[in-house]
């Protein structure tokens, strides 16, 4: 693996780390000289990234975690003090997207929604200035959407949660400068990632190719975007390169928003 050293040596802890963007983001940290703590709800894909990291020459190691489970969090959080002993990056990548309008959203799938994508990141802010303010700072990354920013209308509960990440980073990052933490949080707001995520929701619409179209249509930079767009956007976050930077909502969008 050959190492730029942009995070070199820095401990980094991904949500949501077993696919899409957050394996794409934790192999891009891995290869830059991160050392990772790879977390998921499934071990078997999360197992699957750590191979691929440390089969590149890179350091990296799984913990189970279920981002809605405060237990799971607390024995997280002792793995990653056990393991690099303190925290310099958080990634707080996992979330879900059902596809549902407001008529047809039930209120199982909004509690569901908003623990994910709400609860997790909520979770994910505070076990990371825990982390942080000991070793002197930090830089927490959420993953938000343009949906965050816009409205979708089949996705409901997703835009009302995404909307909740960008002002929770905002609120984190003001609190963290006025308490002198040293610990910057920004959020994330990509456009249509191609991602198994992504090619789920569109399957759920019920016309897959009909459906890719008309999302690569609302992208006047003529295609979707890959994993590693957004990775490069995580690892700028992650690097020093970015130390003047927080509070800020990072959009990376094919121009999607621009029309």
């Amino acid at each position: 693996m050959e190492r730029k050293g942009r995070v070199e040596g820095k401990a980094v802890w991904a949500t949501g780390a077993g696919l899409g963007l957050g394996r794409a983001s934790s192999i891009l940290l891995a290869s830059e000289g991160a050392h990772i703590l790879v977390t998921d709800y499934d071990p078997k894909v999360g197992q699957e990234t750590v191979t691929l990291i440390r089969s590149a020459g890179g350091t990296a190691e799984f913990f189970p975690l279920d981002v809605t489970k405060p237990a799971d969090w607390d024995a997280a959080r002792v793995f990653c003090s056990e393991m690099f002993g303190r925290l310099d990056v958080m990634l707080n990548n996992a979330g879900i997207a059902i596809a549902a309008n407001i008529e047809t959203t039930t209120l199982a799938d909004w509690h569901r929604t908003m623990a994910v994508n709400g609860d997790g990141v909520f979770l994910g802010c505070q076990h990371a200035v825990a982390l942080m303010k000991p070793s002197g700072g930090g830089s927490i990354i959420n993953l938000s959407s343009i949906d965050g920013i816009i409205g979708e209308a089949e996705l409901a509960a997703y835009c009302a949660s995404k909307g909740a990440v960008r002002t929770l980073t905002k609120a984190v990052a003001v609190h963290c400068a006025e308490h002198k933490y040293n610990i910057r949080c920004n959020s994330i707001h990509p456009g249509y990632i191609w991602t198994p995520q992504t090619e789920n929701y569109l399957k759920d619409l019920g016309r897959l190719e009909q459906e890719k179209a008309k999302a690569l249509s609302r992208h006047p930079i003529g295609y979707l975007g890959e994993p590693n767009d957004i990775a490069y956007m995580v690892l700028y976050l992650a690097s020093d390169e970015s130390k003047f930077v927080t509070g800020s909502e990072m959009v990376v969008d094919g121009g999607y928003l621009m029309v």
